[in-house]
């Protein structure tokens, strides 16, 4: 098994190249199910869930050719419609299989994904709005068991705004007969690229983007051919490398409209983000002052960004407060930034942060994706050597970041534990 080891205390300056977004490559990847013959995706990330991904859609018969960055997807022999626990378990996002598979085929049997570190996310949403659709849901033995002769419009309106459930009705809804109107529906940047990506298939969407989205079902869609967007999580990422070192980053491939959230609470802190032609460039402050944020679905703050801002607000000169509102257990980074001398105490859904002077390396073991991105930076602007283990967390979301950090000036590297 890999750790990451970071001797810290160095300013980051320079340029880094935004991967594609693993959230908006994976709905993508199975979006493909859609449509017979042979779909293009380009830009997609060399992560963890995107190999699972492509054993999944092969364990369903589709035939796949990746190279570098580029994947030909064939769908025209699926033989199965069933997503075995097997690959379920290892990636929540494989419950996508399920809308795409119900409006193609007629039925799927997806395993139930069960819960994950950063807690229960069910998928009560998604079944809820498939039934509206006309489906037949039946829960057995850990599966979901979906049959429609003919996925049917409706106006479905959801209890929260949920990425998974507006993407996995998005693209049932494509092929469904007549209206379906989401109320509700979640608005980030995956969605909408998920949307116009359908749009080039042939779907009529309208909407996506706002809470309403509007999509009237078609006979049938095209193969895809689509280049994957620039991953505005591991773009914020680097942003707060740039301000917990009082770097110099031009982050390319950042867009300010999907970082505006961050950007606000950013400047807050002191640091400075100008707009360039392909990117952001952020500049760092030796002063960081304390800010306070409360994580919400976008354009709210996300809580995809929360652990690493917590790393962040761990060298402000004072105290902020950091509350998590879209997960329940999204605080087990904190013990290992303790480790590191944090000062933070939880209070509830709230974690307290006085910032310190005093952070020294120290080893530590991350508890998932954001965890590990967090305790790389606390690490990068930290004395001494930080020992991050169980890093395949990490390998999840993030493509060779410590070669990025590396050519940033960090004095960082992988090797075997």
């Amino acid at each position: 098994m890999d750790k990451i080891v970071i001797k810290g205390g160095v300013s980051l300056n320079g340029e880094v190249q935004i991967s594609g977004a693993k959230n908006s490559a994976l709905p993508l990847l199975f979006a493909t199910l859609l449509a017979k013959g042979q779909s293009e995706l380009s830009n997609v990330p060399a992560l963890r869930d995107i190999n699972t991904a492509v054993k999944l859609l092969r364990e369903l018969g589709a035939e796949i050719d990746a190279q570098a960055d580029c994947y030909q997807i064939n769908t025209d022999k699926i033989k199965s419609v069933e997503a075995p626990y097997e690959l379920v378990k290892t990636m929540r996002a494989s419950v996508l299989v399920l809308g795409p598979l119900l409006a193609r085929f007629g039925q799927a049997r997806v395993s139930l994904p069960g819960g994950c570190a950063i807690g229960a996310r069910p998928i009560n949403l998604h079944l809820k709005g498939l039934e509206a659709l006309g489906a037949k849901i039946k829960l057995e033995h850990g599966y979901v068991e979906a049959t429609a002769e003919k996925l049917r419009g409706a106006k479905i309106s959801f209890d929260l705004p949920t990425v998974g459930g507006t993407e996995n009705l998005l693209m049932a809804a494509a092929l469904a007969d007549g209206e379906t109107v989401l109320e509700n529906a979640a608005r980030e940047p995956e969605i909408v690229q998920l949307a116009e990506a359908l749009i080039s298939m042939g779907a009529n969407i309208e909407g996506a983007g706002t809470a309403i989205i509007q999509i009237q079902g078609v006979a049938s869609l095209n193969p895809l051919r689509c280049r994957v967007i620039p991953d505005r999580i591991e773009a914020g990422t680097f942003m707060i490398a740039a301000a917990i070192t009082a770097g110099n980053i031009l982050v390319r491939g950042a867009v300010r409209e999907d970082q505006e959230a961050l950007i606000s609470k950013l400047t807050e802190a002191g640091a400075v983000i100008q707009a360039e032609v392909d990117g952001l460039r952020v500049i760092g402050s030796k002063k960081l002052a304390p800010v306070d944020i409360r994580t919400s679905v976008f354009p709210g703050f996300p809580t995809d960004m929360q652990a690493q801002f917590m790393a962040l607000m761990t060298k402000a000169e004072g105290t902020s407060r950091i509350s998590e509102t879209v997960f329940e257990n999204r605080f087990m980074h904190v013990c290992e930034l303790q480790r590191m001398g944090a000062d933070i105490q939880i209070d509830g859904h709230s974690a307290i942060i006085r910032g310190t002077d005093h952070m020294t390396g120290a080893p530590v073991m991350a508890t998932d994706l954001r965890a590990s991105a967090s305790l790389i930076l606390a690490g990068l602007a930290s004395g001494n050597t930080t020992e991050v283990s169980r890093i395949y967390h990490l390998d999840r979301g993030y493509e060779k970041i410590e070669e990025k950090l590396a050519a940033l000036g960090a004095n960082i590297w992988r090797e075997q534990e």
